[in-house]
C-alpha cells in the first residue's frame, strides 16, 4: 500500500470567493494576537474563523470555541462557500519569496500520508508541548477535519516530483494565487491525472521522511487515529483518519530555508564579565553587522549574538571540549546544537526559567527593539540549524528542544482541508 495518496480536499468555491487573499491565513502557531484581529476583520470567511475560532464573550466555557469552529465550517459547507473537490488530487504549491533581496522559489505539494505505516520511516526532530496538542485535538474532533498540514521533507535529488509539475502542471491556471504582506507569493494547482499521481507517489518508495514542522499536528493525528480504531476495530486501514494531510518539499533543494529562533531574556546580569570565562567576546560597533559576523563564525565554531542596552556582542565558544562536560545526554550531533549549548552554558547557569524567555523568529530588528523597549534585558541571536544536523539527529531517534527550527515560508492554511471521517 502506498505511503501517500491523493485526497478530495474541501476548498473555497471560487465562484463565491473572488479573492483568495481575503480568506487564506498563516498556520495558527505563527499568528500574533494583532494579526489574528486583522484576519478576523479581513473577511467573514477568512479561515481564521475556523482555525482559531473565538467564543462569544458571554460564554464562559473556553471549549465553546471548538464547537463554534465546527458550526462555522458546517455552515460554510451548507451554503457552498466551501465545497469538496470532485476527484482525488494532490495539490502542487509554489512559493516565491525574498530573503535579504535574494529571490527563492520553493516547490511542494499536499497529499495524504499514511500514519504509522510499518514500512514508513517518518522521523520527527522536535519535542512537543502537551497544551498545544490538546488544543488541536479538540479542534479536529469538532471539525472532523484537519485544517493545516504537517510539513515533511523528502529526498528528490533528481527532481522527479518537480519535473512532473514543470511538464504537466505549470502551464495551467492555478486556483490559488495570493501575495502576502511580506511579499511571499503562493500559487496552488490540482493534479488529478491518476498516472501522473502514481509517478509522484512512486518517488516515496523506501524513503526517509523528516517532519520539519507540525510536530504537534502529527501527534494529534496519531491520537485521533487511535481513538477511531477503538470505535472501529474492524477498520480496513484505508479510512481517511489513517492518514494525515501533509505538505511535502524536497530536502535536497537549495530553496529550502531554515531560520533560527532567537531568545529574549526578561532579566539578565548587567555585568557580562562572567561570559568571558567561556566565550571570546567581541563588541560590534554596528549591530546590523552582527548577523553577517555570526554566519561567518558559525561555519567553524559555535557562535552567538548577544544584544543588551550596552550594545551588540559576538560570542564564540573558546573550547569545544567543554561541550561534553556541560551536556551529558545525546549523540555528538545532538550535543552540538547551539540552542542546547546556549541553555547549558548560560541560561541554566543563571537559573533562567522558561517563563522568563520569549522567542523571536527571523527578525533581528524585532530582537533589538524588544531590548530597547524594555520587553527584555538581553537577546541571544542564534545561527540556524543546518539540514545535515536535522537529518542526523532525526535518524538518531533524537528530538531537539522546542523552538529549535523555523522553516520559511510557512505553508498557508485554507488552501485545502482534509476530512477525517
Amino acid at each position: 500500500m502506498s505511503l501517500i495518496k491523493p485526497f478530495q480536499g474541501l476548498v473555497y468555491d471560487l465562484a463565491k470567493i473572488a479573492d483568495m487573499t481575503k480568506v487564506v491565513c498563516p498556520p495558527y502557531d505563527v499568528i500574533s494576537p494583532e494579526e489574528e484581529v486583522k484576519l478576523q476583520k479581513r473577511s467573514p470567511y477568512n479561515f481564521i474563523h475556523v482555525m482559531l475560532a473565538k467564543a462569544d464573550a458571554r460564554q464562559a466555557a473556553d471549549d465553546v470555541r471548538y464547537d463554534k469552529a465546527g458550526e462555522t465550517l458546517r455552515q460554510w459547507i451548507k451554503s457552498g462557500i466551501i465545497v469538496q473537490d470532485k476527484k482525488p488530487c494532490i495539490y502542487y504549491i509554489k512559493q516565491e519569496y525574498k530573503i535579504v533581496g535574494q529571490k527563492f522559489s520553493r516547490m511542494g505539494f499536499l497529499a495524504a500520508m499514511k500514519i504509522e505505516d510499518e514500512k514508513a520511516k517518518i522521523y520527527p526532530h522536535e519535542k512537543t508541548h502537551a497544551g498545544a496538542k490538546e488544543d488541536r485535538f479538540k479542534l479536529w474532533c469538532a471539525l472532523k477535519a484537519a485544517c493545516s498540514p504537517i510539513f515533511v521533507c523528502f529526498s528528490d535529488a533528481q527532481k522527479k516530483v518537480e519535473g512532473t509539475f514543470q511538464r504537466k502542471v505549470a502551464s495551467t491556471k492555478s486556483f490559488v494565487d495570493v501575495t502576502e504582506a511580506d511579499g511571499t507569493r503562493t500559487q496552488a494547482w490540482r493534479l488529478e491525472d491518476p498516472a501522473l499521481i502514481e509517478d509522484v507517489t512512486n518517488a516515496f518508495h523506501d524513503q526517509n521522511l523528516f517532519i520539519a514542522d507540525g510536530h504537534h499536528r502529527y501527534e494529534v493525528s496519531k491520537r485521533y487515529r487511535a481513538m477511531m480504531l477503538e470505535q472501529h476495530p474492524d477498520a480496513t486501514g484505508e479510512e481517511p483518519w489513517n492518514y494525515v494531510m501533509t505538505y511535502f518539499t524536497n530536502i535536497d533543494s537549495k530553496e529550502l530555508q531554515i531560520f533560527p529562533i532567537h531568545r529574549i531574556i526578561k532579566t539578565f546580569p548587567k555585568d557580562l564579565a562572567f561570559l568571558e570565562e567561556i566565550f571570546r567576546m567581541d563588541y560590534i560597533k554596528n549591530r546590523k553587522d552582527l548577523a553577517v559576523m555570526m554566519a561567518k563564525a558559525g561555519r567553524n565554531e559555535h557562535a552567538f549574538g548577544l544584544y543588551t542596552k550596552k550594545g551588540a556582542y559576538l560570542l564564540r565558544l573558546k573550547n569545544k571540549m567543554q561541550i561534553d562536560q556541560y551536556i551529558k545526554e545525546g549523540s555528538r550531533d545532538y550535543r552540538g546544537l547551539d540552542s542546547l549549548i546556549l541553555k547549558a552554558f548560560i541560561l541554566d547557569k543563571l537559573d533562567i526559567k522558561s517563563e522568563d524567555i520569549t522567542y523571536c523568529n527571523m527578525d533581528l530588528e524585532g530582537c533589538f527593539n524588544a531590548v530597547d523597549n524594555g520587553a527584555g534585558e538581553a537577546a541571544f541571536i542564534l545561527n540556524p540549524v543546518r539540514i545535515e544536523q536535522l537529518r542526523a539527529i532525526a535518524l538518531n531517534g533524537e528530538k531537539m528542544p522546542p523552538k529549535s527550527t523555523y522553516f520559511y515560508p510557512k505553508a498557508l492554511s485554507g488552501i485545502a482541508l482534509y476530512q477525517l471521517n
